[in-house]
C-alpha cells in the first residue's frame, strides 16, 4: 500500500512540474536540479531564463522539506499523524491555488504566479520529507535521475530485460505520465491539475491514514 500511494505522490509531481515550468515562467516546483540548471544559465545571461522564480521556489522547497522533517524526526518510517496532517496541509495549499487561478481578476497576474511556484514547492519540499521518512525504497516522489542509475546500473545489469518491470521504472514512467497530463490539463488553465494535484494528495492522505496509521506509542507503556 505504501509503494501505492508514493507512486500516486510521484505522479503528482510530474503534474505540478508541467505547471510550474509552463504556466509559472518555466519554475520547476519538484525537481530542483532543473532550478538550479536554470539559475546556473540565467546568472550566465542564456536566453533570458527567470531568476527570481527559481530561486524563491529552491528556498521554499527547502524550508517546507525542512519544516516537514522537523515535524516528522521523532517517528521515521511510521504512518503517524503527522504524516497526515503535512499531507491535507499540502492539497489544501494546492486546492487554494488552484481556486484562485479560477478568479479572472487574478489568473493572470505575475504575483499570483509567483506565489503559485512558491507555495507549490514548499509543498513539493513537504511532501518529499515525507517520502523520505516512509522510506519506501526507490520512491523518492520527486526525483528520478537517482532511480534511473539504479534501474540501468543494477537492475538491467543484475537481470538483464527482466529487470525493467519494477518500481524503479514505474517511479519513471509514473512522473512521466503525471507530466502528460498536466501538460495536456493546461488548455483549460493551471487551475485543473492543481485541482487533481490536490485531490491525489488529499487522497494519499486519507487513504494512509485509514490503512497504514500507526498509534504513537505511549512512554513507558
Amino acid at each position: 500500500m505504501s509503494l501505492l500511494l508514493m507512486m500516486v505522490l510521484t505522479f503528482v509531481t510530474g503534474v505540478v512540474d508541467a505547471v510550474g515550468f509552463l504556466a509559472l515562467d518555466r519554475v520547476f516546483v519538484g525537481n530542483m536540479t532543473g532550478n538550479i540548471v536554470i539559475l546556473g544559465m540565467a546568472v550566465a545571461g542564456a536566453d533570458d531564463l527567470p531568476i527570481l522564480g527559481p530561486a524563491i521556489a529552491l528556498g521554499t522547497f527547502t524550508l517546507g522539506a525542512f519544516v516537514a522533517g522537523f515535524v516528522l524526526r521523532r517517528r521515521r518510517k511510521e504512518w503517524g499523524g503527522a504524516v497526515t496532517v503535512l499531507l491535507a496541509a499540502g492539497a489544501a495549499v494546492l486546492a487554494g491555488l488552484g481556486v484562485a487561478f479560477l478568479v479572472p481578476a487574478w489568473a493572470d497576474s505575475w504575483p499570483l504566479e509567483l506565489v503559485a511556484s512558491s507555495l507549490t514547492a514548499a509543498v513539493m519540499g513537504v511532501q518529499a520529507a515525507v517520502a523520505r521518512s516512509l522510506g519506501v525504497a526507490d520512491m523518492t516522489t520527486v526525483v528520478v535521475t537517482s532511480t534511473l542509475t539504479s534501474l540501468a546500473s543494477e537492475s538491467l545489469v543484475q537481470r538483464g530485460a527482466k529487470g525493467l518491470w519494477n518500481r524503479r521504472f514505474a517511479a519513471i514512467a509514473v512522473i512521466f505520465l503525471g507530466a502528460v497530463i498536466g501538460a495536456l490539463l493546461l488548455v483549460f488553465g493551471p487551475a485543473v491539475p492543481l485541482l487533481l494535484a490536490a485531490l491525489l494528495t488529499a487522497t494519499v492522505g486519507a487513504v494512509g491514514h485509514q490503512r497504514l496509521f500507526t498509534p504513537a506509542k505511549v512512554a513507558g507503556a
